[in-house]
């Protein structure tokens, strides 16, 4: 593993996501709106900042943006790690754990068993309950409770289905190696009857992992429901290792039908570009959504890290961000569906406040220019650009001289492009270093970027949410200069500001 200094904890630990204290995470689990907090469970080595000793780690928020780590909710023994999977308040008490004045929270989740184990080699369905909110967990005596005899069936997310079929809870998971999604139901969540399965489809490049199934009003009409199952794999992404898919289309209580896939079976390579990505940058994955959220609002969160380097990154002792919650909404683009994200909470922009720097109507010549007053390590930068006869433009993020971070426009590709070679420290990994694009078409003759700046990483929302870029980067701590380029010619920003958040 790299070697890292004493400092770097405070160099690079993250002013907007979360990272825990001194350990390392992976998949967000167990997401969760219950009694007025939001929870976040996730993978956790509690002995390390390396992968390792899965456990559930867990934090609560109630804004999505301050959270508060807690002790390991559920451990790893000599018989099992815990792997990834979900929690369902079960307010009718369905499962039988509950008492007579407090219902349960139950988490379903994966046991990989270990050698120790009976079960030794497989991954199965477990449950744990919790009576006092979700801080102290019970395991099931009865695990597991759905075995496929499967060393790679995983990371259940489980909800309420309402609907012309009847009343239960639906079971979302995967045979990772045969990239399918298996569905399955019960009354009780204890006692599971397959429902369907779904895929190989579109992207099927790595390994299928963390699924997610949940309803969204098409352009806010709740008369118009559609189904979206999102599948991360790993590796396959768009740019190269970990990253998510979705697809759009109708589930009736027992079936998932897809409208939106491009190729059924395995992938076509010359067809990656053409699957929809929830995001297109290097380190977005393992997204899953919030049960419970009020006003039916779909929030969604990630691990923020790539397997192809992620037990390097030069973080310590803690290792691992989680990426931005962000509300999903589906649109109606161009005669099909797509998800657009906004990051949620406190972060969200807000007509009241005021930013720190803004400009308008400005000329952009060829070459870099720094942006006297803009500089800072953790903000928010929106910009709208309107194209000239550069070849690319766009802004540099977290610089000095010549190093930065680069997110820019090729109006001419239709490219949205994020240059993380001279960001800071990439020797860690030689994957690291990397030029990542994203499709993107003008809106009205323009181009909308927000971008969210922390101390490791950029998160880059394009046209309203509608294409989305997030990538780690590592850069000194004196690399705070914001500056717009173009390369090949000019190009007019026509709004730029910037919101400091540290």
């Amino acid at each position: 593993m790299t070697a890292v200094t004493a400092t770097t904890a405070d160099t690079f630990r993250p002013a907007l996501h979360y990272a825990a204290r001194n350990t390392w995470l992976n998949d967000p689990n167990g997401l969760i709106h219950h009694a007025g907090v939001y929870h976040l469970y996730y993978q956790n080595n509690p002995l390390d900042n390396v992968w390792g000793n899965m456990s559930w780690g867990h934090a609560t928020s109630t804004d999505l943006l301050a959270w508060t780590e807690h002790p390991v909710a559920i451990a790893c023994d000599e018989f099992e790690d815990i792997f990834s999977g979900s929690i369902v308040f079960d307010r009718d008490n369905t499962s039988g754990f509950g008492t007579g004045t407090a219902a349960p929270l139950v988490a379903v989740y994966t046991s990989a068993y270990k050698a120790a184990s009976a079960h030794h080699g497989i991954q199965a369905q477990s449950l744990a309950y919790s009576l006092d909110g979700g801080y102290t967990w019970t395991k099931h005596t009865g695990n597991p409770v759905l075995n496929r005899e499967s060393a790679e069936f995983r990371d259940p997310k489980v909800f309420r289905y309402d609907g012309d079929a009847g009343s239960y809870w639906v079971m979302v998971a995967v045979e990772a190696k045969d990239f399918e999604v298996v569905l399955y139901k019960s009354f009780d969540l204890k006692d599971w009857e397959l429902l369907s399965c779904f895929g190989p489809a579109n992207a099927t490049g790595g390994v299928w992992e963390c699924p997610d199934l949940f309803p969204l009003a098409v352009d806010g009409d709740p008369e118009n429901l559609k189904w979206v199952l999102t599948v991360n794999l790993n590796p396959g992404g768009p740019n190269g290792g970990s990253a998510g898919q979705y697809f759009v289309g109708d589930f009736d209580g027992t079936t998932f039908t897809s409208a939106t896939t491009v190729t059924d079976g395995l992938q076509d390579p010359d067809r990656l570009g053409d699957y929809h990505w929830l995001d297109w940058g290097r380190d977005y994955y393992a997204a899953v959504s919030f049960s419970d959220v009020p006003d039916d609002r779909r929030l969604m969160i990630a691990w923020m890290n790539n397997w192809a380097y992620a037990n390097e990154i030069p973080t310590s002792p803690w290792r691992s961000p989680m990426s931005l919650v962000r509300e999903v909404s589906l649109q109606s683009v161009g005669g099909s569906w797509r998800l657009v994200q906004q990051a949620a909470g406190e972060l969200a922009p807000h007509a009241e406040q005021t930013p720190s720097f803004s400009v308008a109507a400005i000329d952009v010549s060829d070459g870099r220019h720094v942006l006297d007053g803009a500089a800072g390590s953790v903000q928010r930068i929106e910009l709208t650009a309107t194209p000239g006869t550069a070849e690319e433009f766009g802004l540099i993020v977290r610089g000095q001289g010549a190093e930065g971070t680069r997110i820019g426009i090729r109006p001419t590709e239709s490219r949205l492009v994020v240059d993380r070679r001279e960001s800071g420290q990439t020797e860690f990994h030689g994957s690291f270093a990397s030029i990542d694009t994203a499709p993107i078409r003008t809106a009205d003759g323009s181009y909308e970027l927000t971008v969210y700046v922390d101390r490791c990483s950029v998160e880059v929302f394009a046209q309203g949410g509608q294409i989305t870029m997030t990538e780690l980067i590592f850069p000194a701590p004196t690399n705070t200069e914001v500056s717009l380029y173009a390369i090949g010619g000019t190009a007019t920003v026509d709004n730029l500001s910037v919101t400091q958040y540290a």
